[in-house]
């Protein structure tokens, strides 16, 4: 192990597990409510990027105002995605709709590399990165004081990540349409006898989560460019959800920066093997936590009674 190199590597990994607690968040939005797993989540957050840069580049409107309508344009794509893909399949066997998803995820990379083409592109800067951010910190090596260098994208995508999910986790505690939400995720039938449109909650979930993912793909986009193999960083989500807990939006913040920190510590190594296997880390990981607790780290118990 580069001992010298562990604080930096980790403190990395921390602010790069951010990103991808925003990228699990939208998992998590559509099982809580319709108790289906997405898979095409991550073509969600490649459309959001691709538009973002589209907005900003092709047709020339200032930045910000390209990430809010592409932000809207986002939701407004996974609103049509329940209502004509998934409201017909109401009734039909679970695994058929989550087929459903697996083949949205296949309709929306083709469209993707139909409208943009799969060349790489460089996405817009946001932050600077002429001046990272240098920490200095008591920990010494070799009679020199760690110095931590951290670039200002990873840093304020970190924040805004973690702001964005602390905004979902409010939404879904202090307002109407969270706490219909949770009411929905709990029961359907009891849910929909109870007066709740259950349509319209399934409706907002979908676009909830193209909101969450067009703004992911904004922040990762900007530390790794933009192409069609954005999509691919929803793998690394599938066990910050699984780790936290398919039902909870806090265990999404803490599964991110596990796995961040597991990726940061690996790459740290001095063997070339174990570094190359920052790339599997976040599934070691999760085979360990669910050989001991299986619902999560924050997940629901469910004992059903015969």
């Amino acid at each position: 192990m580069n001992w010298q190199l562990i604080p930096q590597f980790s403190v990395t990994g921390l602010l790069a597990g951010g990103p991808l607690a925003l990228t699990a968040l939208g998992l998590v939005l559509i099982f809580k409510s319709t108790y289906i797993f997405n898979f095409a989540q991550g073509q969600l957050l490649l459309m959001g990027a691709l538009l973002t840069w589209w907005l900003a580049v092709d047709i020339g409107i200032p930045l910000w105002l390209a990430i809010i309508l592409a932000v809207f344009m986002s939701a407004l794509i996974g609103f049509l995605i329940e209502r004509l893909a998934l409201r017909p399949m109401t009734g039909q066997p679970l695994l058929s709709i989550v087929l459903m998803t697996l083949g949205l995820s296949q309709v929306l990379q083709g469209l993707a590399l139909l409208f943009f083409g799969g060349v790489q592109r460089n996405f817009p800067q946001i932050f600077s990165t002429a001046n990272p951010y240098k920490i200095t910190t008591p920990l010494y090596y070799n009679g020199n004081p760690i110095v931590l260098i951290l670039k200002q994208n990873l840093v304020w995508s970190f924040v805004i990540a973690i702001v964005c999910v602390l905004l979902i986790s409010a939404f879904f505690r202090f307002t109407n349409a969270g706490l219909a939400m949770r009411g929905a995720s709990e029961d359907h039938e009891l849910a929909q006898s109870l007066g709740l449109k259950i349509h319209r909650i399934f409706g907002l979930s979908w676009a909830l989560a193209g909101v969450v993912a067009s703004i992911g793909g904004v922040l990762l986009a900007t530390s790794s460019g933009l192409d069609l193999s954005l999509s691919i960083v929803v793998l690394a989500a599938f066990p910050v959800v699984l780790l936290g807990g398919l039902e909870s939006i806090p265990g999404t913040i803490v599964g991110g920066l596990l796995i961040g920190l597991s990726q940061g510590l690996v790459a740290a190594s001095k063997v070339p093997m174990v570094r190359n296997m920052a790339e599997i880390m976040p599934y070691i990981v999760l085979l360990i936590v669910l050989i001991i607790r299986p619902e999560g780290l924050f997940g629901q118990k469910r004992i059903e009674r015969v």
